[in-house]
């Protein structure tokens, strides 16, 4: 069951990484490239500071509006 587990939340921080890109870049080549390179992406968003500040909350509520 732990295998389950954790095989759903790698593919919910990827949806998350996927929209995180999106919401930044509007590219479909970069969009590919973090579906494929996705936690490097997610860590370098992390890192340069873009998901601070709330941010992290507001960009999947900006895809439910």
């Amino acid at each position: 069951m732990g295998k389950r587990d954790s095989s759903i939340l790698y593919l919910v921080l990827g949806i998350y990484a996927l929209m995180v890109s999106w919401y930044y870049n509007h590219s479909l080549i970069i969009l590919l490239l973090t579906y494929i390179f996705w936690p490097v992406y997610l860590f370098y968003e992390l890192f340069k500071g873009n998901l601070a500040h709330d941010m992290w909350r507001q960009i999947p509520l900006s895809y439910f509006k």
